[in-house]
């Protein structure tokens, strides 16, 4: 038997299929307007995916903020508990999780058996997250997949609020003084590295460090956060399925 696991945030919802020993199938979707739907489709485009159909799988366990939505599920566990369970299956020396989404962070520490022993979260507003960096790359006219390209190897302009609309406006007067792309793109990167950090400071960080979340795909600024926790941040194409992966895993138990 299968189970499967759907992790619904706030800009993409995400799948995962487990046979018992190793991760089967991946899928992900624009969470767009209706969680519930997107959901829906998760799970049709991972069972044709694998070929298999509802009666091949044993549990259907849901996460993320969407997870309240998806009326088909067998059972519903939190996004931190997930996240935590779907480390240690990538592997087992990971002892912190920090996670950016599109609408959170958070940071994550597991002991030797990948059980949470405790968490923060930066859930108030989406001031270091990649709801942020959307807003400021629509800013500079580039896509959010560019902000790391553009920030290596050049020095940061100053930005210095972490408000969405006031660091966009911030943005803008950068761009009318002459500031480049490449500067305010890496003061952006610079801006979330430090926010992180903040978090991370309260709570501190233990070997291994793995970075989860959508903008876990921006090198650049897993660079940043390596320097600045003087940590060694692994990351991997597994990386946005990290909730998925857990649920899978924990609904085959």
């Amino acid at each position: 038997m299968i189970s499967i696991g759907i992790d619904v945030g706030s800009v993409a919802a995400k799948a995962a299929a487990y046979d018992g020993e190793k991760i089967i199938a991946t899928a992900l979707l624009p969470t767009g307007w209706s969680p519930r739907e997107s959901g829906e489709q998760l799970l049709k485009e991972i069972m044709g995916d694998l070929n298999i159909t509802r009666d091949d799988i044993s549990t259907i366990v849901g996460t993320g903020y969407g997870r309240v939505s998806l009326s088909f599920i067998d059972k519903k566990v939190t996004e931190i508990t997930c996240h935590g369970r779907g480390a240690h299956y990538i592997d087992p020396n990971i002892r912190t999780v920090i996670d950016i989404g599109g609408q959170d962070s958070k940071l994550i520490k597991l002991n030797d058996k990948g059980t949470v022993i405790d968490f923060l979260m930066n859930d108030k507003c989406a001031a270091g997250t990649g709801r942020f960096l959307q807003v400021m790359a629509n800013a500079l006219e580039v896509g959010v997949g560019d902000l790391s390209e553009l920030a290596s190897g050049t020095e940061p302009a100053n930005i210095n609020s972490m408000c969405t609309v006031f660091a966009e406006s911030e943005v803008v007067s950068l761009m009318a003084e002459g500031a480049s792309k490449e500067a305010i793109a890496s003061g952006l990167l610079h801006s979330v590295c430090n926010k992180t950090y903040s978090l991370a400071s309260r709570m501190g960080v233990e070997d291994k460090v793995f970075f989860s979340g959508g903008v876990s795909k921006n090198k650049k600024l897993g660079q940043l956060l390596s320097n600045k926790l003087g940590a060694e941040i692994i990351s991997s194409n597994e990386s946005q399925f990290l909730g998925a992966i857990g649920a899978a895993i924990i609904g085959y138990k």
